[in-house]
């Protein structure tokens, strides 16, 4: 910052002059100069350094020893775990990495990283006559699958750490109770568990009527509730709730974060929130990594017993609309719509969708008694103070859209990117605003449907878009 003091209003120092006879004092040095020359060189009188600059004066650097432990993660061609996987093993942990198979870009990648084991094979089993996988979803007490311990077992072997993001192929909560008691008899040190709330569990007691549950959350809360009963663990666990990923959204006629391309160059988002009421963002494949990493540094004696929303922004769907305009470098409108079902999807998580739309239909009136996406206030009000504590690098979602979205849309097939907006500016004009709300009107009778994970055109049957990767 200038000084306020006129430069000529400062005392000037003369320099000393030195007498004919004087040698002037050897310039002294903080650092001892970089050079290649040795002491006893005889160059080495153009260095000038003194004795209390020298190496040996210095004291010793602390040794930074790689990390010995061995993390557990299953489903780890996830968004979650992958991400976990890709920075853990960077550092120099080793990991043992559960996964279906290794079909994808994301298996073969995990498959391919140093100081990463693959186990590979479902954690369920399946009994005779029964269909190569099993209903999405499936409820706890069915009978057409099990769990299957040997790898379980395995999985946990030499390991004291574990990242466990239950998924919704097999028995998940007979599986999520598997894995807590496989831990138990592993002696695992630090237990991360990625969870979500059971909505009906959370219903306060001025709301007009309960709160459903949707089916593949209120999974998790049971295996989290299970957890806390095993006082073995439960005193070793950190509980994660992971916000919206920014990596869902698509232009491909998926459901929920369909970035709908419009003729005139520009993107429509259409969903049941509340146009105003803020919700949690995250970037799941960009951040979940060096989060969870931080959880595990920090060790059990801070985060155990403990739940985090980890969520780096909070956005209402306008704002995230306006984000993305940002980013894209496109006009953005939100409309507040049902869910439009254009693929043939899972009925686990059509179910899902059902529960979901009912959900948030209890704000489409009122935004103030919209439930809370983790379930409770608290929660929400911790975001994203609490996630910046651990990782304050995040991407955040117009840096996604400006940055990803399109390598994302690359992957699958799409070209829009390369056609530029037929000439139409991203400014905001009557009727259709940056960021903004559409009317609502009466729903498509399109019956056009593309096949989740392959089986269609343009795009939709490359690896970015697996269904093993949605909701993980």
């Amino acid at each position: 910052m200038p000084s306020a003091t006129p430069r000529s209003a400062l005392a000037i120092r003369p320099r000393p002059t030195p007498t004919s006879n004087q040698e002037p004092p050897p310039r002294k040095l903080k650092h001892r100069p970089c050079t290649s020359y040795s002491e006893n060189d005889p160059l080495s009188f153009l260095q000038v350094y003194s004795p209390q600059n020298s190496y040996e004066a210095r004291p010793y650097k602390r040794s930074m020893p790689s990390p010995t432990k061995t993390i557990a993660v299953v489903n780890s061609s996830g968004r979650q775990a992958a991400s976990f996987i890709r920075v853990a093993a960077a550092v120099g942990y080793q990991v043992r990495a559960q996964l279906r198979n290794l079909d994808g870009i994301v298996a073969s990648e995990i498959a391919s990283l140093p100081n990463v084991t693959v186990i590979v094979g479902d954690l369920y089993t399946k009994t005779a006559g029964s269909s190569a996988s099993p209903p999405l979803g499936q409820r706890n007490g069915a009978t057409n699958t099990g769990v299957d311990h040997e790898r379980i077992a395995e999985l946990f072997r030499g390991a004291q750490l574990a990242f466990i993001n239950t998924t919704f192929w097999g028995d998940e909560v007979a599986i999520g109770r598997a894995l807590a008691d496989a831990a138990v008899k592993a002696n695992i040190q630090h237990y991360v568990f990625s969870t979500m709330p059971n909505h009906s569990l959370h219903t306060p007691p001025t709301a007009a009527e309960p709160w459903p549950s949707l089916p593949l959350w209120s999974a998790k809360e049971t295996i989290s509730n299970y957890i806390k009963s095993l006082p073995a663990l439960a005193s070793k666990t950190t509980h994660l709730y992971t916000g919206i990923y920014n990596n869902n959204f698509t232009s491909l006629p998926y459901p929920l974060f369909c970035m709908e391309l419009q003729p005139d160059g520009s993107f429509k988002w259409q969903a049941p929130f509340h146009p105003h009421v803020k919700l949690p963002w995250l970037d799941a494949e960009h951040d979940v990594g060096p989060a969870v990493l931080q959880i595990f540094k920090d060790g059990p004696g801070k985060w155990a017993g403990k739940s985090i929303p980890l969520a780096y922004e909070m956005l209402s769907p306008v704002e995230a609309c306006a984000a993305f305009s940002r980013g894209v470098g496109r006009k953005v409108t939100y409309k507040r719509g049902d869910i439009e079902i254009k693929v043939k999807i899972p009925n686990g998580y059509r179910d899902q969708l059902v529960a979901l739309e009912e959900l948030y239909n209890l704000g489409k009136d009122d935004g103030s008694k919209q439930p809370y996406y983790f379930g409770t206030k608290e929660l929400e009000e911790r975001c994203p103070d609490q996630a910046l504590a651990l990782w304050e690098g995040p991407r955040g979602l117009e840096e996604y859209a400006r940055e990803v979205f399109p390598l994302e849309e690359a992957a699958n097939g799409l070209k829009w990117m390369d056609e530029g907006t037929g000439g139409d500016d991203t400014d905001a004009v009557e009727g259709e605003i940056v960021g903004g709300i559409e009317e609502e009107d009466e729903g498509s009778d399109d019956d056009d449907v593309l096949t989740m994970g392959g089986g269609g055109t343009g795009g939709e049957n490359t690896p970015a878009r697996r269904e093993e990767s949605w909701l993980a």
